[in-house]
C-alpha cells in the first residue's frame, strides 16, 4: 500500500506501509537493495533510504527524510520528518528524533533515547531545531538531547544524560544536566556497529 520503489532482494511484511500518501503532490519512498521493513512500520511518501535498511516493528519514518545505507530504525522509533541520517546508524527501540534534525554515519542511540527541537513547548513561536549528531557518537538508552545542541564526532552520550549544551568532539557528557569529561580509555574508540 502507498507510492514507492524498492531495490533488489527488498522484503516488506504484510501490515506494513511504504510510501504513504500525505498530501496530492509527493514523491514516491525509495528504498534500497534488501531492505527489511517489519509489520506496522509506516514509511511516508518523500523519503529515500539507501541499502541494507531494517527496521523493528510499528516504526513510523515520516517525510522529507533522508536515510543512508545499513541502518537500523529500531520498534517503536519515530523519525517526524525532515531529517538526514548518514551510514550506519543505529536508532534502537524507542528513540524520538524530531523534524529537523542531523544524524551522521557511525552513530548508536540508544533505547527510548528522546531528541528535541523545541525550546518553549507551546510558549512561544520559534522555528524549530533539532539536535546535529555528528559522525561516530554514541547516545545511551534515555538520554534526553536539547534543541539545536551538537554533539561533536566520537562523543558519547551516557545513558541518562539531559544534554543542555554542544558537546565537544571525543568528549563524554553525563549527568542532568550533563557534565563535559575527559573520555575514559574503554570508550576512546571507534563504534563497532554490526
Amino acid at each position: 500500500m502507498g507510492w514507492y520503489h524498492t531495490g533488489d532482494s527488498c522484503d516488506i511484511d504484510d501490515g506494513a506501509t511504504v510510501g504513504y500518501m500525505h498530501d496530492d503532490d509527493v514523491s514516491p519512498a525509495t528504498l534500497g537493495d534488501r531492505a527489511r521493513i517489519r509489520q506496522g512500520t509506516i514509511i511516508y511518501a518523500d523519503v529515500t533510504i539507501g541499502a541494507d535498511f531494517i527496521t523493528g516493528h510499528n516504526a513510523l519514518v515520516r517525510e522529507d527524510t533522508t536515510i543512508g545505507d545499513e541502518v537500523v530504525v529500531g520498534t517503536e522509533t519515530v523519525i517526524d520528518g525532515t531529517c538526514d541520517i548518514g551510514s550506519n546508524v543505529s536508532l534502537q527501540t524507542g528513540v524520538y528524533i524530531p523534524t529537523h534534525t542531523t544524524i551522521g554515519s557511525n552513530v548508536f542511540i540508544g533505547p527510548k533515547a528522546t531528541l528535541t527541537n523545541d525550546p518553549y513547548p507551546v510558549r512561544q513561536d520559534v522555528e524549530m531545531q533539532g539536535p546535529t549528531i555528528e559522525d561516530g557518537v554514541s547516545i545511551g538508552a534515555n538520554a534526553t538531547i536539547l534543541p539545536g545542541v551538537t554533539i561533536g564526532e566520537g562523543a558519547f552520550v551516557a545513558a541518562g544524560s539531559t544534554v543542555t549544551e554542544d558537546v565537544p568532539p571525543e568528549t563524554l557528557a553525563v549527568g542532568s544536566p550533563a557534565e563535559h569529561r575527559p573520555l575514559p580509555d574503554e570508550l576512546d574508540t571507534e563504534n563497532k556497529l554490526a
